[in-house]
């Protein structure tokens, strides 16, 4: 793997280990301050959304064992996704409504769901978005890694969080059901934010998260 043109960022701080093989990289300014993650397992690495790219970052990349996909959750962590894809030949997973913000590289687009490996699938979840999708690992007790579909509030609460830019929100409201029903208490443990991480301080992931989920009151 040969890094970009680009100097060591030697501010950037490392990323950081959240969950047994799962690491959260420090939010990145170009995802509008999104949060990415990458989960190292036995049937390729997964990488969620775009971390910032510096060298440091592709020597970490480079000494998990490489990348095998790249999934894409909404249109706002895209970022520079070319060059991930250039440098890594890795394929770029995303939902097949955003996938024409990458007319120039190859994608693996789906509708619905798609299963990744036996242990991942990738959820739509539309509503921020229209193409926002979520990713479940289900190892762990099973995780989440929710995008800006859900996030964390100032209190660390787990919310979907309504902006000036939400597409369309009761199609939001409407994929927050559909995980309920898709989801229990035994296969959900853990939800992995995409945005708004320096809320959970501490806790770095939301844990219990069926039942925070169940707990959300919005009708």
């Amino acid at each position: 793997m040969c890094p970009l043109n680009s100097e060591p960022t030697h501010t950037q701080k490392p990323p950081r280990l959240v969950l047994d093989t799962i690491f959260a990289f420090p939010p990145n300014r170009d995802t509008l301050g999104g949060t990415a993650y990458l989960i190292v397992g036995k049937e390729g690495n997964i990488l969620i959304d775009c971390p910032a790219l510096d060298v440091n970052l592709f020597n970490f990349l480079q000494s998990q064992g490489g990348i095998r996909y790249l999934f894409i959750t909404h249109r706002s962590a895209i970022a520079q996704t070319a060059k991930l894809q250039a440098e890594l030949s890795c394929e770029v997973v995303i939902q097949e409504q955003e996938a024409y913000l990458l007319p120039d590289i190859p994608v693996t687009t789906f509708g619905s769901e798609l299963t990744l490996t036996p242990q991942i699938k990738v959820i739509w979840t539309p509503g921020h978005t229209p193409g926002s999708s979520c990713l479940y690992y289900s190892e762990l007790g099973g995780v989440l890694f929710s995008g800006r579909h859900l996030l964390p509030d100032p209190n660390g609460q787990l919310l979907p969080i309504r902006t000036a830019k939400t597409f369309h929100w009761r199609r939001q409201i409407n994929s927050l059901h559909a995980l309920r029903q898709q989801f229990n208490e035994t296969t959900l443990k853990y939800i992995c934010p995409g945005a708004n991480t320096g809320f959970l301080r501490s806790q770095r992931v939301i844990d219990n998260a069926y039942q925070k989920l169940i707990d959300i009151d919005i009708a």
